[in-house]
């Protein structure tokens, strides 16, 4: 198959992923320098990087329709060459239909031929919009998606309003961000801008990039008297990913105002603690150490992962042959772990370094925390990280120990 075949004008190659068969950009043709980030630059957007998140949201779209126990309607705005849309439609039983929409004109014959290939042509439609022209031509309440999946080159902040819009009651939001520069606190003033948040550089930054889009979403989705509930969300990589269900209903939107706040940090002892409020005293100086203390938020401060739901996602895992099969089982079985812990973690060797101590093992430590009567897990955002109910200074008392008993 040649591009002169499609009509396409640029070169192109088939690959499978899950069970879809498809036609994509040949990236290597589109590297000429070390630097050249060839996703970007092929006249279709694809990056074969994404095939985990891909695997993922097959998995947590198909547990999802296995929990509301009906047909479910998917629309993707922004695919690009259909991989994501078509993978839904290929995979996920219980799927009534699928809508794929790009703005460019080669992205949607991409698309269109993906589609014809699989034979889908019956279940996927392909539209030619601009995003939020399409999402708002669904807004009414019989036009309405099940699920609607964000996946943008960058914030997806532009489209939230009208995803939500175009979503009906207990629907399912998934979004990502590959943003992470302003989330991460590289670029505050733009994270501000487009999240409404102020982000913090620190060891746990994945984290609070998760909270302030989620803190986002919860504040577009109140405007429109929808409130919100976290069910899965994962780092990976260079990106974000969450999961919501929304709800419709006035005091909806405010059961989930009510958890956001702010994420307190001290640079000096790495005390970190959550407030609803920056008005309290007790945000100036920290109880710990007595050095200022800096903030990030608002932001979301509720859950964002459900553990059942977790587990919902892993058995759909175990029964399938994804390549990326053993990374997710990996990353679920720390999100279960992590459910219900604290927001923030700390990350060992982190902590080690202030201290000028050899960083024991992740497992020795949490072991030695919970001997001592905490709460504390890995978590599946940083391999040398760990949540815990624990003070920093507690933390650090224990490294000492670990430290001397090992010497």
């Amino acid at each position: 198959m040649t591009a002169e075949d499609l009509g396409m004008g640029f070169p192109i190659e088939k690959i499978t992923e899950g069970r879809a068969k498809l036609t994509v950009p040949k990236l290597g043709e589109y590297v000429n320098a070390s630097s050249d980030y060839a996703p970007s630059k092929a006249p279709v957007f694809y990056n074969p990087v994404m095939e985990l998140n891909r695997d993922l949201s097959v998995l947590v779209v198909q547990a999802y329709q296995l929990r509301v126990e009906r047909e479910i309607s998917v629309c993707e705005p922004l695919s690009s060459s259909g991989i994501r849309g078509v993978r839904y439609a290929a995979e996920v039983k219980g799927l009534k239909n699928v809508l794929v929409n790009d703005i460019s004109a080669r992205a949607v014959k991409l698309a269109c031929y993906n589609v014809e290939i699989n034979g889908l042509g019956d279940q996927v439609k392909v539209e030619n919009k601009d995003a939020n022209c399409l999402l708002s031509c669904h807004g009414a309440p019989k036009k309405r998606f099940d699920v609607v999946d964000l996946d943008p080159f960058g914030s997806p902040v532009p489209y939230l309003d009208s995803a939500i819009r175009a979503l009906r009651n207990n629907g399912l939001l998934a979004v990502t961000a590959t943003d992470l520069a302003p989330l991460c606190g590289v670029h505050p003033k733009a994270c501000i801008r487009k999240y409404g948040g102020k982000p913090l550089r620190t060891e746990y930054c994945h984290e609070l990039a998760i909270r302030l889009l989620l803190g986002c979403i919860a504040s577009s989705a109140a405007k429109q008297e929808i409130g919100i509930r976290a069910i899965f969300s994962h780092s990976t990589d260079h990106y974000v990913r969450v999961y919501v269900e929304i709800q419709y209903g006035a005091k909806k939107a405010d059961e989930s105002i009510k958890n956001l706040g702010y994420v307190l940090h001290c640079f000096g002892c790495l005390h970190r603690e959550t407030v609803k409020s920056l008005l309290d005293q007790k945000t100036e100086k920290c109880p710990e150490c007595g050095l200022r203390l800096d903030y990030s938020g608002p932001l979301w401060l509720g859950k964002i992962l459900d553990s059942q739901f977790c587990e919902l996602i892993s058995s759909e895992n175990a029964q399938r042959a994804l390549r990326n099969s053993a990374k997710i089982a990996r990353l679920l079985r720390n999100a279960k772990k992590e459910a219900d812990a604290p927001p923030t973690y700390y990350v060992a060797d982190k902590l080690s370094g202030k201290m000028s101590l050899p960083a024991p093992s992740i497992v020795a430590l949490i072991r030695a925390l919970q001997d001592d009567g905490f709460e504390a897990v890995p978590t599946h955002f940083n391999s040398r990280g760990f949540k815990a109910d624990v003070p920093a200074l507690k933390v650090q008392e224990v490294l000492k120990t670990l430290a001397t008993s090992n010497s």
